[in-house]
């Protein structure tokens, strides 16, 4: 009986042991809380001023973490069976992991804010360059466009300039007429009537004269005999020319100067070591001379097409 009693005492007292170590591990806990005003009065008169090294553990131990808060302390006081309580219960470990737990978690979501800031960044940093890339794209194009304007507005110019001067070269020689083409008309001896050969001629001369400009048509008409006679005679051979090619070919009459010459002397051309002898008409006969000045040049100048810019 009394081993009995003995067993069932040792049991209680083990049985006993954890709770009054976890009262006393709290106890411990909680003392030093309550005891540090009675303690820090009369140390706050009587302390001498802080060493370098208080100094340096009162910063470290002020210092700030990444979630903004103080470090967490460890436990001074470690309690009936240490730091490690072998007869521990759940609710204790949670009490004492909690702390730990909430900063890890705080500085999880520190992470992801962090993680989530820097892609937002990464994000804004790359439209940021496509940005510029299109503008820099766009401006290199502007230029090009710009220096295609400019080397066009250069051939324009050089253009216009070769066309001024050509215009200055043919207003200059406005009046300087060049024969072309020479045609004679022969009359019979008392008349002033063209014959077929004479028509053909003509035709032959002043089709092509359509479509030109800067041309004058000089007709010469000479006869056989004396004085006025001869003069009247040979205006109405030339007339009878100048009537043909207004009323066939549609020649302007401003374009026609018209001279009857009458029996006067031509000149004609011998040997170089001859002087150049006369002679006069011995029957009716008229001259046509076609003259052109460079108008014509100019004109064709101005309808041709302008070559367009090969494209860069």
């Amino acid at each position: 009986m009394k081993n009995r009693v003995f067993v069932a005492l040792i049991v209680s007292v083990v049985l006993a042991l954890p709770a009054f170590a976890q009262q006393t591990g709290s106890t411990s806990q909680d003392q030093p809380a309550a005891s540090q005003p009675i303690q820090s009065a009369p140390a706050a008169q009587t302390a001498p001023p802080p060493s370098t090294d208080q100094t340096s553990s009162m910063s470290s131990s002020q210092s700030v973490g990444a979630t903004g808060k103080q470090p967490l302390q460890a436990e001074t006081r470690e309690g009936f069976w240490g730091r490690v309580n072998p007869f521990a219960r759940k609710k204790y470990v949670q009490r004492q992991t909690q702390p730990i737990r909430d900063r890890v978690n705080e500085l999880d979501e520190l992470t992801s804010a962090n993680t989530r800031m820097i892609k937002d960044t990464d994000s804004r940093a790359q439209q940021g360059i496509q940005l510029a890339s299109a503008k820099a794209n766009e401006a290199d194009q502007h230029a090009i466009d710009a220096g295609n304007k400019a080397q066009a507005a250069q051939q324009t110019a050089t253009q216009a300039n070769t066309r001024l001067s050509t215009v200055e070269q043919v207003v200059g020689n406005i009046d300087q007429y060049k024969a072309t083409t020479q045609t004679e008309i022969r009359f019979r001896p008392g008349q002033s009537v063209l014959s077929q050969n004479a028509k053909t001629a003509l035709d032959d001369m002043a089709t092509p004269l359509k479509s030109q400009r800067g041309y004058i048509i000089e007709v010469q008409g000479f006869s056989s005999g004396h004085g006025q006679t001869a003069i009247a005679t040979s205006q109405k051979m030339a007339d009878s020319v100048v009537r043909y090619l207004v009323l066939n070919h549609d020649i302007p009459v401003y374009r026609i100067y018209v001279v009857g010459m009458g029996n006067a002397p031509v000149p004609s051309a011998n040997t170089a070591e001859e002087q150049p002898k006369t002679k006069r008409t011995s029957g009716g006969r008229v001259e046509i001379s076609l003259l052109k000045n460079d108008l014509e040049q100019l004109a064709s100048t101005s309808t041709a097409p302008n070559q367009p810019a090969p494209a860069k």
